[in-house]
């Protein structure tokens, strides 16, 4: 097959992107056909979203040679040199694209302006995120499973694979399990896909004895963020704050309002930033309290999940003609 890989955490990093040259590299092994087209840096938590009003500009991403050890191969992370300008269309030394912008972008990118000397796509493989993409809160908002989204809505197989870890042990052996998991995962689904569906969210656990975990169909569990915000208040540094003259003259007029009685009721904002820190507590709850058979007990309880889903928000059932108001 001919496989666009993306994903939303960026080129190889030990930080924040271990898991895609080891991916990449067990699909060349596997003998397909990977064209690679990432988001030049982290780009999580951003679902489906294009960046509108601004062009988008490729760099170009080489990987250090691949070792014929699957051991050896999952242990390469950020090694590699990246380049403003392409290589000589004479050159074959292997090359990715890194792109300004989202794993939806890619995946558009991808499909219809780069690779095709290279055949038709057949599949988009979107990760492996780093970390789990279980239960509603994590689906909705994730860009893995926004950029196996957009192959979806391009009338492109795609599927969105995460692993889930439980620590942060990112030994060789253990990724090379979940990676050769994850190709067996994916060609059986490719080998019998299912003419409803989409995309198919897979979750493989970060852990030993994976391979010999049983992959189970799973819904995704409606949750949400249910105990507060997921933003933390920052104090705003000086040089970001208003300055005394702005300040100072609204406090003046602030005061005069008041004095004569004019106010406007009008609520006065603190000037103050914000930090995105979700707290994964409700997450985990919702798991806990939930039936068995989702998605987030699967990846809880060693499974394998697969999810099929379809490229829409889709309707609620059973509401019909005229709207009674």
């Amino acid at each position: 097959m001919h496989i666009l890989v993306t994903n939303d955490d960026g080129p190889p990093s030990s930080q924040s992107s271990p898991y895609i040259l080891s991916l990449v590299r067990a699909l060349q092994r596997a003998d397909h056909t990977v064209s690679v087209i990432l988001p030049h840096t982290q780009r999580s938590w951003i679902s489906k979203a294009h960046m509108v009003g601004q062009p988008i500009k490729p760099s170009y991403y080489r990987p250090p040679p691949s070792p014929t050890d699957p051991l050896a191969a999952s242990a390469q992370t950020d090694e590699g040199t990246t380049s403003p300008v392409p290589l000589p269309p004479a050159s074959t030394r292997e090359e990715w694209v890194l792109v300004d912008s989202t794993p939806a972008s890619c995946v558009q990118i991808g499909l219809h302006h780069y690779f095709q000397a290279r055949g038709k796509v057949d599949l988009v493989v979107s990760g492996p995120n780093y970390g789990r993409n279980t239960t509603a809160v994590f689906a909705l908002s994730s860009g893995t499973i926004g950029g196996a989204m957009e192959a979806a809505v391009c009338g492109v197989r795609a599927v969105a694979l995460s692993y889930a870890f439980f620590d942060r042990n990112h030994d060789p052996e253990i990724i090379a399990e979940a990676t050769g998991t994850a190709v067996r995962v994916i060609e059986g689904l490719v080998g019998r896909w299912d003419v409803g569906v989409g995309l198919y969210n897979i979750n493989i656990p970060l852990q030993l004895g994976v391979s010999k975990s049983k992959v189970l169909w799973t819904p995704v569990l409606q949750n949400g963020w249910v105990s507060g915000s997921c933003f933390t208040e920052v104090e705003v540094p000086a040089e970001e704050d208003w300055s005394p003259e702005e300040g100072e003259a609204e406090i003046r007029r602030a005061e005069s309002r008041d004095e004569s009685g004019e106010g406007d009721g009008h609520v006065r904002y603190r000037h103050k930033l914000f930090k995105w820190t979700p707290s994964f507590k409700d997450v985990f709850e919702s798991v806990d309290r939930a039936p068995p058979g989702n998605d987030g007990w699967a990846v809880k309880n060693g499974f394998v999940s697969v999810s099929p889903l379809q490229a829409n928000f889709w309707h609620v059932g059973g509401f019909e003609g005229e709207v009674d108001l």
